[in-house]
């Protein structure tokens, strides 16, 4: 277990009930807004994309579209690459990811790097607005040589002849007029730059984190309308059952981040604070497993800064031996034969609960949801994986799953054991109900 597992966005007066309904929209559906922070510049080295050859800035179009992680919407489980098909439930309908290969009736084939620019831009194509599910509010911040570099990738790729599916939306999110008010009160231009003085490393992070990446989409809070809390950037956020966590620096540093740890997570999936599961796997998988070594450090100086606080020890905490027995003993029981009698992981098998990343957090939902629902089998870059981890939903009771929860976070996380059997039930009772 580790970072995350996420759930993977007018004009008169019945327009602005519209636009309201548009914004919860696009917080449901990871949607991003407005207040962005400062500009987000790429690499100070990086060769302008005017000077580069077709063949190179294919190949750097390559790059950059994985770093955007654009085959998580666009490319489905048993589809042609790129070609759409992608289901991305909300509680307000059905999005379905759409062709962006260069077929002409189906895909961005008439498409100019033109259109391409403002439909990552300001999320408008040349035939329609787009809902903030295609998260443009961070791609906003892409550079034109870089969107250019993207769009010339695409144009190559193979053309897939498969419609569109539309979107299965109910009313009022169906309107999508409503959105051209949305854009007008909550996209915005970058604000002024507040970073001077950062390095080059932090500043190429910052545009791979909050740009390509959009990390803010899941990992920031949402303010008044949906719109990302300017005041708390990357400070974790509720997304249904699930929890996106704090990847603040002080937030990863309370769970035992390094930057060396943070580097072999995003390129492997795996640490010693726990494996990338749920909505964080594909991440790893399909996106940041191919940033070359020098941006996976640039990503690692931007969320832990350039001066990064020392990973903090687990605490031990005060409880009572008694309380924590009952969970002891479920651990021994339905736990140990693979994380180990003491927590502490076996290779190829599952993860430690020693210093894990999820036992760490303070908001114990994960650790519920985990328990609750299980985890698939994971494959990782290399040779490495891990076998599927049961959920005990039918196996345990609402008191069982807390008791063992509290041992967990008690004696490997150093969290206090608070987890009720109420709690539980509530997250139990919201399995099976979408996002």
């Amino acid at each position: 277990m580790t970072m995350t597992m996420t759930s993977r966005p007018g004009l008169l007066r019945h327009a602005r009930t519209t636009l309201a309904a548009m914004a919860a929209l696009g917080a449901a559906v990871l949607a991003g807004c407005g207040d962005h922070a400062a500009p987000i510049a790429p690499a100070a080295d990086q060769q302008p994309a005017t000077q580069l050859s077709p063949a190179e800035q294919i190949a750097r179009g390559r790059y950059l579209v994985r770093a955007a992680d654009c085959a998580a919407c666009h490319t489905s489980a048993q589809g042609a690459p790129f070609a759409g098909g992608v289901v991305l439930a909300s509680p307000f309908g059905t999005f379905y990811g759409t062709n962006i290969t260069p077929d002409k009736d189906h895909g961005i084939g008439k498409w100019s790097a033109d259109d391409f620019y403002k439909a990552l831009h300001d999320g408008v194509t040349p035939d329609k607005h787009l809902y903030p599910a295609m998260p443009y509010t961070s791609y906003r911040g892409l550079s034109r040589g870089d969107t250019d570099a993207m769009y010339a990738y695409l144009m190559q790729l193979k053309r897939a002849a498969v419609a569109n599916r539309p979107h299965d939306l109910r009313f009022p999110y169906n309107m999508r007029i409503a959105l051209i008010g949305w854009n007008l009160l909550f996209l915005r231009d970058q604000l002024p730059d507040a970073s001077q003085g950062k390095t080059p490393a932090w500043q190429r992070g910052r545009y791979l984190s909050n740009a390509l990446g959009h990390c803010a989409e899941c990992h920031t809070p949402r303010a008044m309308f949906g719109r990302l809390d300017p005041a708390l950037p990357l400070a974790g956020a509720a997304l249904g059952r699930v929890a996106a966590p704090d990847i603040t620096p002080a937030g990863l540093a309370a769970r035992g981040w390094t930057g060396a740890d943070l580097q072999t997570f995003f390129a492997s999936g795996m640490a010693p604070q726990g494996s990338a599961f749920g909505e964080m796997f594909p991440v790893v998988h399909l996106s940041s497993r191919y940033l070359n070594q020098a941006d996976l450090a640039a990503m690692s100086a931007y969320l832990l800064g350039d001066q990064p606080a020392a990973p903090q020890a687990i605490k031990p905490v005060s409880a009572d031996v008694a309380q924590l027995k009952p969970g002891r003993q479920h651990y021994l029981a339905v736990c140990a034969g693979c994380h180990g009698r003491e927590g502490e992981g076996k290779p190829h098998v599952a993860v430690a609960m020693q210093g894990n990343s999820t036992v760490r957090n303070a908001d114990p939902r994960n650790l519920i949801v985990s328990m609750l629902d299980g985890i698939e089998a994971q494959k990782f870059p290399g040779l490495e994986s891990l076998q599927d981890m049961p959920g005990f939903a039918a196996r345990m009771s609402d008191a069982e799953l807390a008791e063992l929860a509290n041992y967990l976070r008690a004696s490997y996380g150093g969290q206090r054991a608070d987890v009720s059997a109420d709690r539980v039930k509530g997250l139990r009772a919201e399995a099976g109900k979408g996002p």
